[in-house]
């Protein structure tokens, strides 16, 4: 039986997990096994670049931090070597980092993801990771939203320069 003070420990990082899973739009459940110091070096600082939060953690640790949340689909996955890559704000950020460190030669494994409280499967997570970023979509949502009232405008504009044109050579006809 392990004393209280390293009791009260675990907690604590199973709590703060909990607190980290929650305040995460999603999340990526990996199996690490086969990967070197060097890939695993790399593929830490890009994420960190990212603002991608990786960690391997005790899968007894992930299953007391999602107990009796809607994350707790994932047990079935806590088997193994097990990774967490996960993004506070952006949905696809965490998928596309592991995905971009998959491969023939690279050989982890995604077991399972979470978006938004909702967990997701690994076929799943490879399709999130094959969507543009947060800001991109918006970008071209909003783009999607100007192009008529851009192409209004154009079509006004044509119009009143066309007028303007035709005044100018009346105008130069009756003055010549």
């Amino acid at each position: 039986m392990p004393s209280n003070k390293i009791l009260s420990e675990k907690q604590e990082l199973v709590r703060a997990l909990a607190e980290k899973l929650g305040s995460s739009t999603a999340g990526v459940l990996v199996d690490y096994k086969g990967t070197n110091v060097v890939l695993d070096t790399e593929m830490r600082r890009k994420m960190r670049d990212a603002g991608v939060e990786y960690a391997v953690i005790k899968n007894t640790m992930i299953r007391f931090a999602t107990a009796d949340t809607a994350l707790d689909g994932l047990h079935p996955f806590l088997e193994g070597p097990t990774a967490l890559a996960i993004h506070k704000d952006d949905p696809v950020a965490a998928a596309k980092m592991v995905h971009a460190f998959m491969g023939k030669d690279k050989p982890m494994q995604v077991k399972a993801g979470f978006v938004d409280g909702r967990v997701i499967t690994a076929a799943e997570v490879e399709a999130l990771s094959k969507l543009p970023a947060k800001e991109v979509l918006v970008a071209q949502v909003l783009g999607t939203m100007i192009a008529p009232i851009t192409g209004l405008a154009t079509v006004l504009n044509a119009n009143i320069r066309g007028l303007a044109v035709a005044l100018q050579a009346i105008a130069d006809k009756k003055s010549a």
